[in-house]
């Protein structure tokens, strides 16, 4: 875009040339070059030889730092380079800037004893203009010319509207690009947790004879509070697992690094169902009352290939579906007790139950059957089953299935919580 023709200082803006100035202020997304873009085009409206900018943000009276001077030969900008702008302290600008007040000088000369001599010690005209933040002005433009006379009294109000404006602009952008550095390092460190959280889960599934696993873990933000796990309790045994802290985002993902840590020294041995739960579920009432109440919902079995068994213990979690050969349904609900981390003293009951060849069990968190369409409805239960009953030779056609159905569901729509998924099946 070419920049409106220069304007002679007594003349006014027209319309258009506002609108092309405001149009081409509004492209700027770096405060320093919205003050140059500014700069260029009110200099020729309110005259004069140069101006410098003051700051006393975050200094003692008398102190200032002059923040740019258009006679700089370097472009010095005040918010990446402090350590090049001159600190002075007391004079007449001092009293200015710390004064808030407006003035024009047109017969003006500056004692060669006032600490801001060697820049304005030439001048003749001053045009001095607050500019406020918070309602003090913490900032000033002070426009010279090397003649007296130079500047008209009517336009000073113009001047310190505009160059408030442009203040609170510099602002605006100088927030937002704080903002977006801070959002982007945030991200990164989320980035970093979501990559140690998911280094916590199975890197591989367990070999066990006669399974075949396949298992699905999306979470709705960076890191997650969903898990699930596979433990080698010994005798050819093995320990599955799937747990959901409420919530989601980081706290969650603490529980649930948590959790993984209590599992591991309490699953990796012959502890039952009921006691595993039992014995980390004390520490855990400790830990999560710091975090607002959070619990754990949670379904522990072990599995033995040998006769088929799975003794089982469910915390509160939505009970597994076993699926039989002949697509017959099951729910693992007859061992359910409250959820993990809601009461240090509770008991946790346990029970049997024996998978057949061609038997699936379907372990999965809610947010896969609580995921809703534009329509408001729930993925639910029902479509959950479609994919396991569905004649497939492995498991992870299973959990490829539903993740594609539930996709297609949501439309695409953002998760509003985690989504975990483990399917077992019996060769």
């Amino acid at each position: 875009m070419s920049p409106p023709a220069p304007i002679a200082a007594e003349s006014s803006l027209s319309t258009a040339q506002v609108l092309d100035i405001m149009r081409e202020v509004s492209l700027q997304t770096d405060p320093q070059r919205l003050v140059s873009t500014f700069r260029r085009y009110t200099t020729p409206i309110f005259g004069g030889d140069g101006s410098i900018s003051l700051s006393r943000r975050g200094l003692s009276p008398p102190e200032f730092r002059i923040t740019r001077d258009t006679r700089w030969q370097e472009d010095v900008d005040p918010w990446k380079q402090a350590d090049k702008l001159p600190l002075l302290r007391g004079g007449v600008l001092a009293e200015w800037l710390y004064g808030d007040k407006a003035h024009i000088l047109n017969d003006f000369e500056l004692p060669s004893s006032d600490p801001a001599h060697s820049h304005l010690g030439q001048v003749r005209s001053l045009m001095v203009v607050p500019i406020y933040d918070a309602g003090a002005a913490l900032n000033m433009v002070v426009r010279f010319a090397y003649e007296p006379h130079a500047f008209d009294e009517s336009r000073l109000p113009d001047a310190i509207l505009i160059a408030n404006l442009v203040g609170r602009g510099t602002s605006h952008l100088l927030t937002t690009k704080r903002l977006e550095q801070a959002y982007a390092q945030l991200d990164h460190e989320m980035k970093r947790v979501a990559a140690l959280q998911r280094s916590l889960l199975p890197s591989q599934f367990p070999r066990i004879p006669g399974v075949d696993i396949a298992a699905s873990y999306k979470t709705a933000a960076r890191a997650g509070g969903d898990y699930y796990d596979f433990f080698d309790v010994g005798d050819g045994r093995w320990g599955i697992l799937i747990a959901d802290v409420s919530g989601h985002g980081t706290p969650a993902a603490v529980i649930m690094a948590m959790l993984r840590t209590m599992l591991h020294n309490q699953c990796h041995g012959s502890g039952s169902p009921k006691k595993v739960f039992e014995s980390v579920n004390r520490p855990l009432c400790q830990h999560a009352g710091r975090y607002d109440g959070m619990f754990v919902t949670a379904f522990y079995g072990i599995y033995d290939p040998r006769d088929g068994s799975l003794h089982y213990a469910s915390a509160g979690h939505h009970p597994p579906l076993l699926v039989g050969a002949g697509g017959t349904v099951r729910e693992l609900d007859e061992a359910q007790a409250l959820p993990l981390a809601v009461q240090d003293q509770c008991e946790f009951p346990q029970s049997t139950i024996h998978l057949n060849r061609g038997d699936t069990l379907l372990l999965y968190t809610d947010g896969i059957t609580d995921a809703t369409n534009s329509q408001g409805e729930c993925y639910g239960r029902e479509r959950l089953l479609v994919c396991v009953r569905e004649d497939v030779p492995f498991a992870q056609h299973i959990v490829d299935c539903v993740t594609h159905r539930l996709l297609a569901f949501t439309d695409g729509r953002p998760q509003e919580d985690d989504q975990t998924l483990v399917a077992v099946r019996v060769k």
